[in-house]
């Protein structure tokens, strides 16, 4: 062995703690506080945002097992659309479409919005709540606005970096009274992919590549899937984004940059159309589209933007009647959003840049514009230039995007004045405190739905076949009370002749007034010819019964009681009577 020179330093062996520090990444370690620090963050405003939506909802959380909005039958049919298909996405998927109404028609679903999205949300709420559809409903329903806060406050916060602003958009934008007058329409709800899929432009944007391109496709899918007419506003919206600012940036010059914007829009076909594909045969068969004409009926006129069932702003309805929809965005989303264009006259840099402020701006001149409807020229020019747009009917609604647009442009000016201010935090707590107050509109009114009969759980346990449930709505402004029936088949999901919809098939028009005269032959040679194998009466819709009784007696021959109390009574077809 060699020895050391004297006076030189003798060779130390590392420690192992050394050993470990050398061997941890410096960036590593960073990325991971990052990610920890985002996880709490967005874990902390998904709590807050399930409080305010429980406090801004009351009293749907300590109801949710049973009440609901249910007293109408676009109510039950949305209590009946979530049930079916979080039931038929695990039990049956290849005939998700396939829904037990109007039998024997398929692809039923398609006669109105498939509420694919938040049916999918609610199979754990469906399979593990003992598939009650009012908490499955009810679940999604509270859902839908956490959600919507979530998607709001992570747009706001990466446009504007302030927490305060993102927080005081994401309650403009998640209570607007336009979401409160739709609570019977579940799809109506699901906002939540509009704003997403704007963060994942934007990040998009900041940083072109394949897996953030096909990241905004599938959540330009989710929303396609949740709701129809919100996924072609998030398409119409990103596309203008990619195009305002793939030429405020330069980045029109890259072909990468086009190429990702074609790859999110693939993705996105490719996952909507197996599902649109059911609306195509439809078409194909019925000729089903909205003419330019119902579009003219279910545009928005000055009132609607005047209107709100909010306490702070009923005071306003004896001036605007009649009004066509309920636009008003919010007194704080108003001022707030105009106060956000002042920042068109300062020289900001990213992420508050001008030209996110001149984007939001314009958003809102076009959507308001368009939501007036064919006169007004331009939902004309969508509806000429744009295919899909001939499936829709109410260009009022482009109004929740006007909201949406003031909820940004509010962001930015809250979070100018919190950074101004040395109590920002306090600032940003009171300003969200009043967006809250402005929208209030609760004690929400619920009702309670008939219960389930012992028959419709009897029907349950028997072999599948077509139910017909009497009374038969025959007149056309009875068709809606059907749902009364819907809501009850979600205990046992028999297929039945009744059935309500956007679309009322020529043949079900046809068959109704015989069937209201059930018990006779015309009713019976009816059900014959579809295929009924079992009947059930509600007793008390006939006054006390005993008349329809005493008729059905007649056909006892014919009959086989499964179930014979009051009120409901199920009968299995035994036989056919004589059609004369």
């Amino acid at each position: 062995m060699t020895a050391c020179r004297r006076g030189s330093p003798k060779p130390r062996r590392s420690s192992k703690s050394e050993v470990g520090a050398k061997a941890v990444n410096p960036g590593a370690m960073l990325r991971w506080a990052h990610m920890r620090a985002r996880a709490v963050e967005a874990s902390m405003v998904g709590a807050v945002a399930l409080l305010l939506t429980v406090v801004m909802t009351w009293p749907i959380a300590p109801r949710i097992l049973s009440a609901g909005r249910t007293d109408s039958g676009d109510g039950r049919y949305s209590v009946w659309n979530v049930a079916w298909v979080a039931h038929a996405l695990v039990a049956d998927p290849l005939h998700v479409y396939d829904a037990n109404i109007f039998y024997p028609h398929r692809r039923t679903l398609t006669y109105s919005e498939p509420n694919i999205g938040a049916g999918a949300i609610a199979i754990p709420f469906y399979w593990l709540g003992g598939k009650n559809p009012h908490f499955t409903h009810n679940a999604v329903q509270l859902l839908s606005f956490v959600l919507a806060m979530a998607g709001m406050y992570a747009l706001v916060k990466r446009l504007s970096g302030a927490r305060a602003g993102a927080a005081v958009a994401a309650v403009s934008f998640a209570f607007c009274p336009f979401i409160f007058s739709h609570l019977t329409h579940i799809q109506l709800l699901m906002t939540a992919g509009i704003p997403f899929a704007l963060l994942a432009m934007h990040r998009y944007i900041e940083r072109p590549g394949a897996g953030r391109g096909v990241a905004l496709g599938l959540i330009l899918a989710a929303q396609a899937l949740s709701c129809g007419y919100y996924g072609i506003y998030a398409g119409l919206l990103v596309g203008y984004g990619c195009l305002f600012y793939g030429f405020t940036r330069g980045l029109w010059r890259s072909p990468r940059y086009w190429l990702g914007v074609v790859a999110a829009a693939a993705v996105a076909v490719a996952v909507v159309a197996p599902f649109f594909l059911p609306y195509i045969d439809l078409n194909r068969e019925t000729g089903f589209e909205r003419s330019i004409d119902d579009a003219r009926r279910w545009a928005a006129d000055w009132h609607s933007y005047l209107v709100s069932s909010a306490w702070g702003h009923t005071w306003l309805l004896p001036y605007v009647r009649p009004w066509a929809e309920v636009l008003y965005p919010g007194t704080a989303a108003i001022v707030l959003g105009l106060i956000g264009l002042l920042g068109l006259r300062r020289k900001a840099a990213p992420p508050a840049g001008r030209d996110h402020i001149v984007f939001y701006a314009s958003v809102v001149a076009i959507a308001f514009w368009a939501s007036f409807g064919p006169d007004a020229g331009l939902y004309r020019w969508f509806y000429d230039t744009i295919p899909v747009f001939s499936w829709l009917r109410a260009p009022a609604r482009f109004g929740l995007v006007c909201v949406l647009g003031l909820g940004v442009l509010g962001g930015f000016a809250v979070a100018r004045w919190t950074a101004a201010s040395r109590r920002g935090l306090v600032l940003g707590a009171v300003l969200v405190l009043l967006a809250l107050t402005d929208l209030w509109v609760g004690p929400l009114e619920l009702t309670e739905p008939r219960p389930v009969d012992p028959a419709h759980t009897a029907l349950a346990r028997l072999p599948k076949g077509a139910v017909a449930e009497f009374p038969f709505f025959h007149l056309r402004e009875d068709f809606h009370r059907h749902t009364e029936f819907m809501l009850f088949s979600t205990a046992h999901w028999q297929p039945m002749l009744n059935g309500y919809s956007d679309n009322i098939p020529d043949d079900f028009r046809e068959m109704a007034p015989q069937m209201d005269r059930f018990p006779d032959a015309r009713s019976f040679a009816a059900m014959q010819a579809r295929g009924v194998r079992y009947l059930l009466v509600h007793m008390d819709y006939y006054g006390d019964g005993v008349e329809m009784k005493q008729n059905l007696s007649r056909y006892a021959a014919y009959l086989r009681p499964l179930h014979a109390k009051d009120p409901v009574w199920l009968y299995e077809i035994a036989a056919w009577p004589p059609s004369h």
